[in-house]
């Protein structure tokens, strides 16, 4: 009776103290009883995306992953790390939370591609002002989507309240991926001359770059209004069209793979045309884009004259309608066109000038 006694008072202490630690740190604005719940309501989005490497359920210290070397000579690990910006300040004003997470994937896993790697496992964070666990769990959603997209596993992450450093309906995103090639496969530009084609792959809309120069030019910051215009060139309104998620390209491109050798890939992020596209053109060749053969979309037609910006301000900044820009042998044009859904030809590859020319 006695060590009955004495394990119930254990048991109450234990209790009490728990119910002290949530309350106190309740008070202080973080509620551990809402990061539980956030948890629970993630966990089918996050094992959606589960492949055969995983080792590991949510909730350890660190997310296992077994990758596979079968058929690699010399495996190489590839990461990349990004987040989405100030796009998520239309999520917040629209209150549209289940996409988001696709354009952080999106920005980690592309740039991976870029060097041939495939994507293996993705980890996020999420820092927020107050844990809403239905509004992480959406986010979360988007993640998990975007890693579906790209083939690849969400492992890990974390959520943090931040309370007093922002605002209690506001959050910020981020995300790491980690992806593998085989050494002999990792794709350069050590390969490239003239006469090579460079090919465009079509974005879904503006992605995840500009945003700071949309929200001023629309005067987002200040107005709900604008947001919720709609404009009969887009089919939509302007924070429908500019909440768009941006394309995942990982499976297109290892389609491709099979098929092609690819000389460069090139991911139109931040920096648009003029600072992307020079980052994989070799030493002393010149990207030479055909600003006639541009297939831009409407929406950047609409932030043009809005901002009053000049076309190379407009490829300084913006995708312009293209989210990557392949390099190919002139003999491998045709395979590729027709491999790449409704890709095209953008330009070529000459040995003058500059590293990018726009004409």
């Amino acid at each position: 009776m006695d060590n009955e006694i004495k394990q119930n008072t254990k048991a109450d202490v234990a209790e009490n103290e728990a119910d002290w630690y949530n309350n106190a740190y309740k008070e202080s604005g973080v509620d551990v009883t809402a990061g539980y719940k956030a948890v629970e309501l993630m966990k089918k989005h996050i094992a959606a995306t589960r492949t055969s490497g995983v080792l590991s359920d949510i909730g350890g210290f660190g997310g296992l992953f077994k990758p596979e070397f079968k058929g690699m000579d010399e495996p190489v690990l590839v990461s990349g790390t990004d987040g989405v910006g100030t796009k998520l300040k239309l999520a917040y004003m629209l209150d549209k939370h289940d996409t988001i997470g696709i354009d952080c994937v999106a920005m980690c896993v592309n740039d991976i591609i870029c060097s041939g790697a495939s994507p293996l496992f993705f980890l996020d964070y999420i820092a927020c002002g107050k844990n809403n666990p239905e509004k992480t769990a959406e986010i979360v959603k988007g993640i998990s989507q975007g890693c579906i997209e790209a083939g690849c596993a969400l492992i890990g992450g974390e959520t943090a309240e931040h309370p007093g450093m922002m605002p209690d309906d506001e959050y910020d995103i981020a995300g790491f991926s980690v992806g593998i090639v085989d050494k002999k496969d990792i794709i350069g530009n050590t390969t490239q001359k003239k006469g090579d084609a460079l090919i465009a792959l079509p974005s879904s809309g503006v992605h995840s770059n500009g945003f700071s120069l949309i929200r001023k030019i629309f005067d987002i910051n200040n107005s709900n209004h604008n947001i919720n215009e709609y404009y009969n060139e887009l089919g939509n309104t302007l924070g429908e069209e500019l909440l768009t998620p941006t394309k995942i390209y990982v499976k297109e491109i290892q389609a491709l793979l099979k098929n092609v050798k690819i000389k460069a890939i090139s991911h139109i992020t931040g920096g648009g045309f003029y600072e992307n596209i020079p980052r994989v053109i070799s030493q002393g060749l010149q990207a030479v884009i055909f600003e006639k053969s541009i297939k831009s979309l409407p929406i950047y037609d609409i932030i043009m004259k809005k901002g009053g910006l000049s076309k190379q301000e407009m490829y300084s900044v913006f995708n312009m309608g293209v989210g990557m820009v392949i390099c190919v042998a002139s003999q491998d044009v045709d395979k590729t066109l027709q491999t790449l859904q409704n890709s095209y030809i953008i330009g070529e590859i000459s040995d003058k000038g500059d590293k990018i020319v726009i004409k």
